[in-house]
């Protein structure tokens, strides 16, 4: 019935299809359907018993995208390729990767805006993103950042990658029982405090257009991995927010840092009005 009203109204617009389950914002949020991997959620990632799978696909619906989640553990080695393309710019004074500090956060959110405009602005619906909008996030992400998880590499100061990473905030919040009132926010410091966060996950990785395919993925990587394995990290697991199927070449990336492994699996799923319209998934990226 649900659906049924959904499909009615959207039609009543104007609409020929509707997709699934999604939000009204970005797609780095409450984004696609659990079909594999039913195991604890990261923070503002989807959660749904597996019958919905059926459900949905008895309905009609289509896969669209599938959106791929790895994970890894971050103290093993990395892929000892990624040692040889790193040597290409590691005496190149012109290549720098710096960690975020948060006395530079308005620094670190324009030089993220850039590299995210110029590598995902115009893709799959991407809009771009105004420099004000960066510093609104990055501020408000600020009392839960980790300085050394957050990272932008540099050519002689021009942004051209970066790696967005936070404490899984579910490993905190799971200890809330589903309140955030007065006391529950005390407790959150508490916890934040006295329980270390084992967890982080990653946000957003890329790299410009121009930089693309020349081995700054590699040397972002293993500069941040310098920090990130020390003994004074505490992070043992890491799992990365989801890589959409139409974009193989950060798949490609994703596979080939060490030992990850597929740890979920989400759908967009696509239910076109007239049934007898051919179906095309998402375009892939080039």
């Amino acid at each position: 019935m649900l659906l049924d009203n959904a499909k009615t109204w959207l039609q009543q617009k104007g609409m020929e299809a509707m997709d699934g389950p999604i939000n009204f914002g970005e797609r780095d949020r409450w984004w696609g359907m659990v079909t594999m991997g039913f195991t604890e959620p990261l923070y503002c990632m989807n959660y749904n018993p597996p019958y919905y799978v059926e459900l949905f696909e008895n309905y009609g619906f289509q896969l669209f995208f599938n959106q791929v989640c790895f994970g890894m553990k971050p103290k093993d080695p990395i892929n000892p390729k990624f040692f040889t393309r790193h040597a290409v710019y590691a005496n190149n004074p012109d290549f720098t990767a710096r960690h975020l500090r948060k006395d530079e956060l308005v620094k670190f959110a324009e030089d993220f805006c850039t590299v995210y405009n110029k590598a995902w602005a115009g893709h799959g619906g991407l809009k771009q993103m105004p420099k004000e909008q960066a510093i609104l996030l990055f501020k408000s992400m600020k009392p839960v950042m980790d300085e050394k998880i957050i990272w932008v590499a540099y050519h002689k100061e021009d942004p051209i990658a970066t790696f967005i990473n936070l404490p899984d905030l579910n490993q905190w919040f799971k200890y809330l029982h589903g309140k955030f009132g007065l006391l529950s926010k005390l407790k959150f410091l508490w916890v934040k405090k006295f329980r270390p966060n084992k967890k982080f996950n990653g946000l957003v990785f890329g790299v410009v257009p121009e930089w693309q395919g020349k081995g700054i993925d590699s040397f972002i990587v293993v500069e941040a991995a310098k920090v990130i394995q020390s003994p004074q990290v505490p992070y043992t697991e890491y799992e990365m927010q989801w890589i959409g199927d139409f974009n193989p070449k950060m798949i490609n990336i994703a596979e080939s840092i060490g030992d990850t492994f597929r740890s979920k699996n989400l759908v967009t799923y696509r239910f076109l009005f007239d049934r007898n319209k051919a179906f095309k998934r998402h375009p892939i990226l080039d």
